[in-house]
């Protein structure tokens, strides 16, 4: 199973980026999808989250500005993040809970991370 992110960049504060990001490989069940950051010196947080059914889960930090969003035919989730701020600065990782053929149990797997990086 690979994911594999794209979409970061650099941007001025105020700007927008979508991030995106899609599961390949031998997945039998796909469940909840997230993306994630990690800025220097500081440890790995959720953004946002979403469930099969679409219930959706923000930090605090990003609600009104972020929206998260699925593609359950390409097994793909989508970051789209305007009004950005210097502090949204950091690398983003996109994470999924998935059960691959022949395996029991959800698992977390994780793509290779984007720097996203805002400039005041």
């Amino acid at each position: 199973v690979q994911l594999q992110a794209s979409g970061g960049g650099l941007v001025q504060a105020g700007g927008s980026l979508r991030l995106s990001c899609a599961a390949s490989g031998r997945i039998f069940s796909l469940n909840d999808m997230g993306w994630y950051r990690q800025a220097p010196g500081k440890q790995r947080e959720l953004v946002a989250s979403i469930e099969r059914g679409g219930r959706t889960v923000y930090v605090d930090s990003v609600k009104g500005r972020f929206t998260i969003s699925r593609d359950g035919a390409k097994n793909a989730v989508s970051l789209q993040m305007n009004s950005l701020k210097p502090e949204d600065t950091a690398v983003y990782y996109c994470k999924a809970s998935l059960i691959i053929y022949g395996g029991f149990r959800y698992d977390d797997y994780w793509g290779q991370g984007t720097q996203v990086t805002v400039s005041s």
